[in-house]
């Protein structure tokens, strides 16, 4: 069997992981910070887009894309991946929605299935990095705007006539500044050529 054979028998992640796992806090010890970890991926699957501390983000990413990629693979009739399933969503309701909503929806995919963005923190507050982590194609509003969408948009249409009348005008003076110093070089050169025709007529007398 060749290397495209055994890569079509497991399934792979469309955005970088690291290679260990991060160090996440947790009084409870390892349950403690699994549970956190459930949480986290119910809460996204649940609501599409959460604001959270970003290592917890990054670290819950992974486990959200690799259920919905095992999800796509096998369908909801596959004993384990339904087990994954029930094992990682604690509202039951979201398995419901797994199969049902983010299977068709991210099926043909060939880009991740979730997007996170750095957040701003609060100053003065907690030094941590926070993050947003959504799903792709949820029903909010886009955080970061289409700015190509949006050109004919009256306002768009009268700055960018705004712009082009500025640099037109710049241009122009660009233009006047360079004919003013090419007539004062033009004068200098001729001042210059006329006194040294007057030197040399009065080295003839």
């Amino acid at each position: 069997m060749n290397q495209a054979d055994v890569s079509k028998l497991m399934s792979q992640l469309k955005f970088a992981v690291m290679p260990s796992h991060r160090r996440l806090r947790c009084p409870q010890g390892p349950e403690g910070r699994m549970l956190k970890l459930r949480k986290t991926v119910t809460a996204l699957f649940k609501n599409e887009r959460i604001e959270l501390y970003y290592s917890r983000a990054d670290e819950a990413r992974g486990y959200a894309e690799q259920l919905i990629n095992e999800a796509i693979r096998y369908g909801d009739c596959h004993k384990a991946t339904m087990e994954l399933a029930d094992f990682w969503l604690l509202d039951k309701q979201c398995v419901h929605k797994l199969f049902k909503v983010f299977v068709p929806r991210y099926q043909n995919y060939n880009v991740s299935y979730t997007r996170m963005y750095k957040a701003p923190r609060e100053y003065p507050g907690w030094y941590f990095k926070r993050a947003v982590l959504e799903l792709r194609g949820n029903p909010f509003p886009p955080l970061v705007p289409d700015k190509m969408q949006n050109r004919n948009f009256i306002h768009n249409v009268l700055l960018d006539e705004a712009k082009r009348a500025y640099r037109q005008e710049k241009y122009a003076e660009i233009a006047q500044s360079l004919k003013v110093a090419e007539n004062l070089s033009t004068s200098v050169a001729k001042d210059d050529a006329g006194s040294s025709s007057e030197d040399e007529v009065d080295r003839k007398k």
